[in-house]
């Protein structure tokens, strides 16, 4: 087995250096580093962002020749967000709990809502507006307690709102990252 660089020069000469140790290709040192160049260029290299996004509080980022995208939001790290059109607005049905009931209802600006709301906890979210809530409420009916959007438990509801909290640690941190996602598509 030869322990030299598999790669030739431009004349089609061997590159006469050894391969380099541990190297998952026969490459010396010098073309693996150019590969890596390539490969960053072309796919990313992952790494911590020196300050968090300003778009959406994420951490990690991914580094392109042109700049570092925030790996969560895809926002231009360092690029401060445009308010001039006001905060981005993503709609969504939430579910609140309060004692023993659970409030179902919807927004486009949920942190206003929902500090107008007497609560315990924001137990869950789906994206949605006016016709999901509608939806939603047609689907609990059976535990909604009449005229209002607040609905008694039930194995069926907590069920639903388990499903959509599975993998989510924090409904609060869910919503911020829709909110980034909508404010990078339209940067």
């Amino acid at each position: 087995m030869d322990d030299r660089c598999a790669l030739t020069d431009a004349s089609g000469a061997p590159c006469p250096k050894p391969t380099a140790p541990g190297a998952p290709l026969a490459l010396c040192a010098a073309h693996l580093a150019v590969a890596l160049d390539w490969a960053e260029g072309e796919f990313g290299a992952r790494g911590l962002l020196l300050s968090p996004c300003l778009a959406c509080g994420g951490r990690v980022g991914v580094r392109y020749p042109g700049g570092t995208l925030c790996e969560r939001c895809g926002w231009r790290a360092g690029d401060v967000p445009d308010r001039e059109f006001g905060a981005p607005i993503v709609e969504v049905v939430y579910y609140l709990r309060f004692d023993d009931r659970i409030k179902i209802g919807t927004s486009g600006r949920l942190r206003a809502r929902v500090a107008a709301l007497p609560h315990d906890e924001l137990l869950a979210l789906e994206p949605g507006g006016r016709a999901s809530e509608r939806r939603r409420h047609e689907q609990f009916a059976a535990s909604r307690i009449p005229g209002t959007e607040w609905f008694e438990r039930s194995a069926e509801l907590d069920a639903h709102v388990a499903a959509l909290a599975l993998g989510v640690d924090d409904p609060w941190a869910q919503y911020d990252e829709w909110l980034a996602a909508r404010a990078a598509a339209f940067a």
